[in-house]
């Protein structure tokens, strides 16, 4: 493995360190010891709902190949997965609201260990059944938490700032931390122990029994409309409306879908972006300094948060504007740097100053999450949270799967000439 990426690796690590070792009283918000313990449950439950889903990511490829399945085919199973999440995302996060949260989180659980349970399957129906679950959960995963904590917060009487502080622990802790160990648990589980490539989904269903478990016996059930009176239909139309009728709902909603519309296309592309000769990339290295940079983004983002100046909304604009910069990175270094003809190879010159904007990127994903979160518990209204949640992914659905469906025609297009 080239130096290179040790530096890039190694550079954002000690940043980081820096970064937490060096938090003052400014940086830190003064917090209650009963907030502690409630927010500490939370982390740890966040935390294996997402080592359950970050151990599944970089296998589901790989699981399907080695079932003999072509790109088309594989295409078709994940674009089933994300249509699965547009079409029954806002049913779920009405039922959630109507239902319980506590009680979506649990589904939440059930059906992401069932979707694992398919992959021991090679016939594509069971496939294609495990995608429906797995896209039903993410729908899950992505609003009944954030719903459940905010009311769980809020009944509890805790400071409204204090929020920010879960949001950001959550996002450095699961997003960055925890995808780290689980990719490296996951290589360990495939490539070191030889269990093969359904050994991560069955780690993930072992994570999410056990975080089922905390829930069960820590998690006090919270709504957001109980009312008898109200079918899914009428909640539906309340959404509608609420979103509508405030124009800041609706533009947090479209910031939303466009910023992580941008990102799944990023996890798409990353890969040719880097290697677009078929250049030898680390690319379980690489991810683990993605998750890095996002770990950055998010110490950077609790530093932020916990000072009243400036305000979400107004550093946000900066972090779009580097966004946008950083993934202009492949066009401006194919006019600046002429491309390379050669296959094969250690990453080129261009590829290494993408990979810099790419971490950037990332850093800004890391900033994003927790920034989002608190901009929806500020204008999200209760008893609608989760079913406005699931309203925003709709457009985010169908945009990842039109590029998921262009990307997927392309290689299997080109695989025959």
């Amino acid at each position: 493995m080239e130096l290179f990426y040790f530096m890039v690796f190694g550079a954002l690590g000690a940043v980081v360190a820096a970064l937490e070792l060096s938090k003052n009283s400014k940086d830190r918000i003064n917090t209650s010891p009963a907030f502690n313990s409630f927010k500490n449950n939370y982390l740890v439950v966040y935390s294996l709902m997402m080592a359950g889903d970050w151990l599944q990511g970089p296998y589901v490829y790989y699981l399907y190949s080695t079932y003999g399945f072509g790109k088309g085919e594989i295409g078709q199973l994940f674009i089933a997965g994300f249509g699965s999440s547009m079409l029954f995302g806002t049913i779920v996060g009405s039922l959630a609201d109507k239902q319980g949260r506590r009680r979506a989180c649990v589904t939440y659980c059930i059906t992401y260990i069932l979707s694992c349970i398919t992959k021991h399957s090679p016939q594509y129906k069971i496939l294609m059944i495990g995608r429906v679950l797995g896209g039903i959960a993410t729908s899950l995963l992505f609003s009944a938490f954030e719903s459940w904590l905010v009311a769980e917060h809020n009944k509890r009487g805790f400071e409204q700032q204090w929020l920010s502080l879960t949001f950001s622990k959550a996002i450095f802790l699961g997003n960055g931390l925890v995808a780290i160990l689980s990719g490296l648990f996951g290589n360990l589980l495939v490539d070191s122990l030889s269990l093969g490539p359904v050994a991560p989904f069955d780690a993930a269903a072992c994570f999410l029994a056990i975080g089922m478990a905390i829930i069960l016996s820590s998690w006090t059930e919270n709504f957001g409309d109980p009312s008898e009176n109200k079918d899914l239909l009428t909640q539906f139309r309340g959404a509608a409306v609420a979103i509508a009728s405030d124009e800041k709902i609706a533009l947090l909603g479209a910031i939303q879908s466009l910023f992580e519309g941008s990102m799944y296309t990023f996890v798409f592309l990353w890969t040719p972006a880097l290697s677009p000769n078929d250049e030898e990339i680390p690319h379980g290295f690489i991810f683990a300094t993605f998750m890095l940079a996002s770990m950055l983004g998010s110490s950077l983002a609790s530093r932020l948060m916990a000072r009243s100046s400036p305000r979400v909304e107004s550093y946000m604009q900066i972090v779009f504007v580097i966004s946008s910069a950083s993934l202009l990175l492949p066009i401006i270094t194919n006019f600046l740097v002429p491309p390379s003809k050669e296959k094969g190879g250690s990453i080129s010159f261009a590829g290494c100053l993408q990979l810099l904007g790419f971490c950037t990127f990332e850093a800004c994903v890391g900033i994003f999450w927790p920034s989002i979160m608190k901009m929806r518990s500020q204008y999200i209204p209760e008893e609608a949270r989760s079913t406005i949640m699931n309203f925003f992914r709709i457009p985010l659905n169908i945009f990842v799967c039109i590029v998921l469906y262009n990307v997927c025609y392309k290689l299997f297009y080109n695989s025959f000439i």
